[in-house]
């Protein structure tokens, strides 16, 4: 049973495909630059128990272009994976924005379409994306079923008390104005592989997705999201590579009123000039580490705001669980970064959160589950990698059973 997974930005297209018999990954790649000049796709593929790769550069005016080359890359006679576009049974796509209607993965109809479409307004970067790359992937795979996977939908478990924001209630039942949260989809897959470790299904967890984006998430025994960093939009919560996360509303009156920033440059000042980046000019954290240990002052308070931040949350979660059995990294940076990691162990103690900081260097970046905590921690701390483009075949095959 073979699912293409297809995660469609604004200029690129990512995917994924997966023989679900063996859950391993056959082909996969990016499709960068649509839209604009210099474009690339990067293809990855296993033949013959043999990986290669290969790159083609030419620009792709629109994503449809794109799609096109990803098809006859997966079909190609010296590096393609299947026969026809018809060996792939199921194409599953995420979906940033399901607001508050979509819980669970759909099968995509004109109306899923349209709802996708309404909720632009909430993911103005994201959803039009997605919903482009729906309609893309239908040209060229007309017969086969389509399966949103929405990235909100895991957090739509989080109580009232966690989601509402403490404005009028009319911007809650005419606008909608509430906590969604977002890495949904990331955040299941992690603690879903950290309760199977512990052979504890009832675990408390925190998982802690840290990569350009970051959130983190309190999910209690029944594996229900209970409270995520992430708000009304992405820009909630943590600080990431180009956004503030967490910041006084009123700082942005002020900077309007007194900084000679217009009321619409707001949204790129803080979705795409803050973060990192704002602070060391740097949004890549490899290259914020590095002037870390040079000594340079910015990137000192950077790592410093950065880890105290996901601290904060920690101990908030743990008490809005009432105790904690494990807390999860998990992304590019939480998986990867020993050196944030260690910052944001440090003086856990009396939480019972104490890492091991040879085994969080050794076995930083791993293929499988790993615990770097102490012998003494009371708390597991894990590394897991997250597979999104797994979890989201796996919805897709389980709405194709349903079929």
């Amino acid at each position: 049973m073979l699912i293409l997974v297809i995660n469609a930005g604004s200029s690129s297209i990512k995917y994924q495909l997966l023989n679900m018999d063996s859950n391993s990954v056959i082909a996969k790649g990016l499709v960068e630059r649509i839209g604009t000049t210099g474009g690339i796709i990067t293809h990855r593929y296993l033949k013959n128990g043999v990986s290669d790769k290969k790159q083609i550069h030419q620009e792709f005016p629109t994503h449809v272009e794109g799609m096109k080359l990803i098809v006859e890359l997966l079909t190609a006679k010296d590096f393609g994976v299947i026969s026809d576009p018809s060996d792939i049974k199921g194409v599953g796509h995420r979906i940033v924005q399901g607001g508050g209607k979509f819980n669970i993965p759909v099968l995509i109809t004109d109306e899923v379409k349209s709802e996708i479409k309404e909720m632009s307004a909430l993911a103005p970067l994201h959803n039009p994306a997605n919903l482009l790359g729906i309609e893309v992937a239908q040209k060229f795979f007309p017969n086969i079923p389509q399966v949103a996977v929405f990235d909100t939908a895991f957090h739509l478990t989080m109580p009232p008390k966690a989601y509402r924001y403490a404005i009028p209630n009319n911007f809650y039942t005419e606008y909608k104005i509430r906590s969604y949260g977002a890495h949904g989809t990331s955040h299941k897959y992690v603690r879903r592989q950290a309760v199977n470790h512990l052979n504890n299904q009832k675990a408390k967890i925190i998982t802690i997705h840290l990569g350009n984006g970051s959130s983190i998430t309190a999910i209690n025994e029944k594996g229900e999201s209970i409270d995520t960093s992430m708000g009304f939009t992405p820009l909630n919560g943590l600080v990431m590579g180009t956004r503030s996360g967490d910041i006084d509303p009123s700082v942005l009156f002020y900077m309007v009123r007194e900084c000679g920033i217009k009321f619409e440059e707001l949204d790129d000042l803080l979705n795409k000039k803050s973060g990192m980046l704002g602070l060391t000019g740097k949004s890549d954290a490899r290259d914020v580490d590095e002037m870390y240990l040079k000594g340079d002052q910015n990137a000192i308070l950077c790592l410093d705001l950065y880890s105290y931040r996901v601290k904060k949350y920690i101990g908030a979660y743990i008490a809005a669980l009432n105790g904690v059995d494990a807390i999860v990294f998990t992304a590019g940076i939480g998986e990867n970064d020993a050196q944030l990691r260690s910052l944001i162990c440090k003086d856990l103690d009396y939480l019972g959160i104490k890492l091991d900081e040879n085994k969080n260097v050794e076995l930083s970046g791993p293929d499988t589950v790993e615990e770097i905590q102490a012998s003494e921690s009371k708390v597991k701390i894990m590394i897991i990698p997250t597979n999104e483009e797994l979890e989201i075949a796996n919805d897709t095959l389980n709405i194709l059973k349903e079929m």
